[in-house]
């Protein structure tokens, strides 16, 4: 016998529905926020300019900055914002799994774990891109019981 899906009921929140961000207007409505917590990790995780911008994909130095400046008014791509929704969720699991310090510093320490090789985190994120991102979530939720 097939496992049912258990969908919570929480009001105002839709479980059942992801965001299509092929919809330029979901896009408009997310990228302010997106952009602002992108930022407070970057400033958390002590994370360079131009590793935050390879971690968007390699996002151009006046592109970057114009975001930074202003990102009440900018849009980003799905790449862009699927970028950023996976190190959101990195983000919570490291919050949940360490203490703050280690938490903000473990994207930038060198890890035993096989699948980095010595390398740090971040280093492996960089040289992997959007799949590296999905195997170091999948990794931090794997270890925090996949909640």
């Amino acid at each position: 016998m097939a496992a049912a899906l258990v969908i919570p009921q929480i009001a105002g929140y839709a479980f059942d529905v992801s965001p299509d961000l092929s919809h330029v207007q979901t896009r408009e409505r997310l990228s302010p926020a997106a952009i602002k917590g992108f930022l407070r990790i970057m400033e958390k995780w002590e994370i360079k300019d131009a590793d935050a911008r390879q971690l968007l994909g390699g996002l151009s130095t006046g592109s970057y900055y114009g975001f930074k400046k202003e990102p009440k008014h900018r849009t980003l791509d799905q790449d862009v914002l699927t970028r950023i929704s996976l190190l959101l969720g990195i983000f919570k699991a490291l919050n949940i799994l360490y203490s703050k310090s280690l938490a903000d510093a473990w994207m930038r320490l060198p890890n035993s774990n096989s699948m980095f090789r010595g390398m740090t985190p971040l280093a492996y994120i960089i040289q992997r891109g959007q799949p590296g991102m999905l195997h170091v979530r999948q990794l931090l939720d794997a270890r925090r019981g996949g909640q």
